[in-house]
């Protein structure tokens, strides 16, 4: 199975950044569809954002967009969110999720956009944001 590990949680004011990483390993070829995923207490968890690593197309939740941006970070087994500008509602449990066996960009993307589990999940990390 897929082991992926978050970091990069904190506590920031309003307005701040944060950048998160998730290592992903044990998996073999290529890991290509991964994303982020958040969950606040006593709400649904929302995506917040997919990267297809070997394809290059991403999406983003409408709250996120123009904020945060999703990228391999200085490999491919390494995913980074740059979160800016954060707001207090931003605040929740962030996961990285991946899912092995998805290998195309539609694929990929639709699943996020459907609100598909992805089959590996990380821990999560903490992010909160004082108002």
């Amino acid at each position: 199975q897929v082991r992926l590990v978050e970091s990069g949680g904190g506590s920031v004011q309003t307005g701040g950044s944060l950048r998160l990483s998730c290592a992903a390993s044990g998996y073999t070829g290529s890991l290509y569809c991964m994303g982020w995923f958040r969950q606040a207490p006593g709400k649904v968890r929302e995506g917040v954002a997919v990267l297809h690593t070997g394809g290059g197309r991403a999406l983003y939740a409408d709250s996120v967009k123009g904020r945060f941006t999703i990228s391999q970070d200085g490999a491919e087994n390494t995913l980074a969110l740059e979160m800016h500008s954060l707001k207090p509602e931003d605040t929740a449990m962030y996961y990285c999720a991946a899912d092995e066996s998805i290998a195309t960009v539609s694929t990929c993307l639709s699943a996020f956009q459907a609100n598909v589990p992805f089959s590996s999940w990380g821990q999560g990390t903490q992010v909160t944001v004082s108002s």
